[in-house]
């Protein structure tokens, strides 16, 4: 009779371990993998920094890499042809969402999967570049975080650079003609030029190696001022462009702060730091289950003034009473 109890429980025991766990259960132990694609440079300091918002902002939500979360870094260094393979990569690697930070990076990661969800963390027009059909419905695959590239940016920058400079007539605009969203900056930076009474220059570098030559075609026509528009090369070699800004003598408005770290003279637009931080949120969502198509693209919240005395100082420049007053940082 004992022996017959125990081979009853001992089969019993067995059924229970071979039965298939809850769909619930089975979910819970799948650690999810994430894609983290990147224009810039993974040894970038500023690049860094962000990344590390970011990686904080999961940890907050309980994600920790490599523990209940696998993360697969992929960064261009600079080489943005180099975005549709790393993209591609991801998706051989069958990651479950993957995080796109720049427009190129995003629209190469969308060329790569339309079935993944992709967050965005810093992607100007997402509607006009086909990423997504509209804000408040994206429809798709994609959804995170806009980085609005406009008059309330760069328009405002241009602003603040003639309070600064007031007798400045023509100001330079160094862009990037690879960048998907120079047409939208250039249109908008143009309205806002006529409403302040100044003339642009526009002038174009995909590369370093085009710098110098930007730079002396500043010199020939005499411009009085420069405005970087927001490009991942331009935030790479800020170190040569603030030299050769220097070097010239011209005041400077860039679209990241980090130029102005470097020796720009003054920063206006969104904090990077701050999509960053909102986009692990939208992780959050879309691994708990939600659907990229149903989650609206949230716009930017937070703006940042940061300005450069010691570089003021050295262009001779008294930076006014009126734009210190407005400064979220100072640099001396």
């Amino acid at each position: 009779m004992a022996a017959a109890v125990t081979e009853l429980s001992l089969m019993v025991a067995v059924s229970i371990l071979a039965a298939p766990l809850p769909a619930g259960a089975q979910q819970a132990t799948k650690v999810p993998r994430m894609g983290f694609l990147n224009a810039g440079s993974h040894s970038d300091p500023g690049f860094l920094r962000n990344l590390e918002v970011f990686r904080q902002g999961l940890r907050d939500l309980g994600y920790v890499n490599s523990q209940n979360i696998v993360i697969e870094y992929r960064w261009a260094e600079g080489k943005l042809d180099r975005l549709p393979d790393l993209a591609t990569e991801l998706v051989r690697l069958k990651v479950d969402i993957i995080v796109a930070v720049q427009t190129q990076a995003t629209v190469a990661a969308k060329n790569a999967t339309g079935t993944i969800p992709i967050v965005m963390v810093a992607v100007t027009d997402p509607v006009g570049h086909g990423l997504i059909a509209s804000l408040a419905h994206p429809g798709g695959n994609v959804t995170g975080l806009s980085f609005s590239v406009g008059v309330d940016t760069f328009g405002k920058g241009l602003e603040l650079l003639k309070e600064t400079v007031p007798k400045v007539r023509r100001v330079a605009i160094l862009s990037n003609p690879a960048h998907p969203a120079q047409p939208l900056a250039i249109r908008n930076l143009k309205v806002a030029a006529r409403s302040l009474g100044v003339e642009l220059q526009l002038l174009e570098a995909r590369g370093p190696n085009e710098f110098d030559g930007a730079f002396a075609a500043m010199a020939k026509e005499r411009v009085g001022a420069l405005l970087v528009v927001a490009d991942t090369i331009f935030y790479l070699h800020r170190a040569r462009l603030a030299d050769l800004a220097a070097k010239s003598r011209l005041p400077t408005v860039h679209g990241y702060r980090e130029n102005v770290e470097a020796g720009g003279l003054m920063f206006y637009g969104v904090s990077l730091p701050d999509n960053y931080r909102r986009a692990a949120t939208v992780v959050d969502k879309i691994l708990k289950g939600a659907k990229p198509a149903d989650l609206p693209v949230e716009q930017p919240t937070k703006f940042e003034l940061v300005v450069n005395l010691k570089t003021a100082k050295a262009l001779g420049l008294t930076i006014p009473a009126s734009v210190l007053a407005r400064t979220d940082q100072v640099i001396e």
